[in-house]
């Protein structure tokens, strides 16, 4: 079998060194024309392509890109139809063009994250989760920084993150203030293509089957504000759902999981949804059993597209700053230095949905 051709056989074809050439390929400007076209020529005649990239970047060379990973077990459509990921996606591009740089979609598909993320060339990757830090390629390691989105990863490990655990009391807090005392809440699943869970009131503690840590935290937050008025969690009836797309009229499962949440929880006066999906999916599916929003029952999310605010009636939501998110983690990734922990703030947006219970 023939070898493969290198650059220092084009470099000897060409009468050069091989640092030349080298420049010819990676910093054409600093090469003479005529002196690069005879290296080209020489690739041309040679079969030659050009280095390997990632050979490049391990060598101590820039890819001038970053990889993106999304939340959750989705492929890369949700980065163009959820309105949660275009923002932060839109964030995160700003600080790319600051930096002359690319960006790079990873599918968080099961099957095909492993392998999007080793065969990614990039300079560093914004990802989803801890686990995903050991999916990048051993030898890349070294050289790639990393940024893990909505948990705390420890003084080690850049993150950027909101405090789900005090949006959650904020957004129970407006609802025990209200007066309501009778609760459901529907929860975020993150495993797509999987039925909604039903947690019925327990003797043992509620644990979310297939949430984040995020969603861990959100529910130790509603469950601190509710145990101060003697509510235990283990007694609020839980659905956790996929949630699909804010964009779509069906709300992918979250109308499953809202329907299954007002089916076990008749008597709720309130819910709270701890996405933006979720949210939607619960008015939707109040409205086609004649429950009033929010005489009847009061609803209050996390997010806020705008589908929220022109919704009928606009949905109360925990708002975070999902652009500054994105702007945040890409900053770490090209500013470089130690390990950043970023915590940005939220607030609660009163609107229609929320309203004290019926006598």
């Amino acid at each position: 079998m023939n070898k493969p051709v290198k650059l220092t056989d084009v470099a000897k074809a060409a009468g050069i060194s091989k640092a030349t050439a080298s420049n010819v390929f990676s910093w054409p400007e600093r090469v003479r024309p005529e002196l690069r076209e005879r290296v080209l020529e020489a690739a041309r005649r040679l079969g030659y392509s050009g280095p390997d990239p990632k050979g490049r970047l391990l060598s101590g060379g820039k890819a001038n890109a970053i990889g993106v990973v999304p939340p959750g077990a989705f492929g890369i459509t949700i980065a163009f139809r959820h309105p949660y990921m275009r923002d932060f996606l839109a964030g995160v591009s700003d600080i790319c063009e600051e930096y002359g740089a690319g960006l790079y979609l990873v599918s968080g598909i099961e099957d095909q994250k492993a392998r999007g993320i080793r065969n990614a060339l990039v300079d560093g990757f914004i990802l989803s989760s801890i686990e995903d830090v050991d999916l990048i390629e051993p030898a890349m390691r070294n050289k790639v920084r990393f940024v893990v989105m909505d948990v705390d990863g420890g003084p080690d490990i850049s993150s950027v993150r909101i405090d789900d655990r005090d949006a959650a009391r904020q957004a129970a807090q407006h609802l025990v203030d209200l007066g309501h005392r009778r609760f459901a809440i529907l929860s975020v699943l993150r495993q797509s293509g999987r039925a909604p869970i039903f947690h019925g009131p327990a003797e043992h503690r509620h644990q979310l089957i297939a949430g984040y840590p995020n969603d861990r935290d959100r529910l130790s937050g509603i469950a601190e504000v509710l145990a101060g008025v003697g509510i235990s969690i283990n007694d609020v009836p839980i659905v956790e759902v996929f949630g699909g797309s804010a964009d779509v009229a069906s709300f992918g499962g979250a109308a499953e999981g809202a329907a299954m949440l007002l089916d076990n929880a008749p008597d709720a006066t309130a819910v709270l949804a701890m996405g933006d999906t979720q949210e939607l999916a619960i008015l939707a599916e109040a409205r086609r059993r004649n429950i009033a929003v929010p005489y009847d029952l009061s609803v209050v999310g996390f997010d806020d597209p705008p589908q929220l605010a022109l919704a009928d009636p606009p949905l109360t939501t925990i708002v975070q700053p999902t652009v500054e998110k994105g702007r945040a983690a890409a900053r770490i990734l090209f500013e470089g230095g130690p390990p950043r922990q970023v915590v940005l703030p939220v607030k609660l947006v009163v609107r229609n949905s929320t309203a004290p219970p019926r006598a």
